[in-house]
């Protein structure tokens, strides 16, 4: 099991950039596959990126180019560095560690807020 811990969500205006941090404890994030994930009002939460053990990276198609996630095993943290934002971009944005990079199961943070203003 493993807790994980959200932080560095804000206002920020468009074009802005944040950086959030997704702080693990009780194991390993070497041990999961460590996502992001956003809900934004009115919507479905939605998977942004993925770094796997191996260290290999996957984006969704809104976020290519402008997110990049990160991580730290020294740390035990995931990070996502977002800039240009949008306002599109606002959401909670939730950390999720994955069994698999299907995310079919796994533990989740709590959620940062990330509002972004045009």
């Amino acid at each position: 099991q493993v807790q994980l811990v959200e932080s560095g969500g804000g206002s920020v205006q468009a074009g802005g950039s944040l950086r959030l941090s997704c702080a693990a404890s009780g194991n390993s994030i070497s041990r999961y596959c460590m996502g992001w994930f956003r809900q934004g009002p009115g919507k479905s939460r939605e998977w942004v990126a993925h770094v796997d053990s191996a260290g290999s990276t996957t984006y969704a198609d809104s976020v290519k180019g402008r997110f990049t996630i990160s991580q730290d095993n020294a740390k035990n943290t995931v990070y996502l560095q977002m800039n240009s934002l949008k306002s599109e971009d606002t959401a909670m944005y939730y950390c999720k560690a994955g069994g698999t990079c299907t995310f079919r199961w796994g533990y989740w943070g709590q959620g940062t807020q990330v509002t972004v203003s045009s």
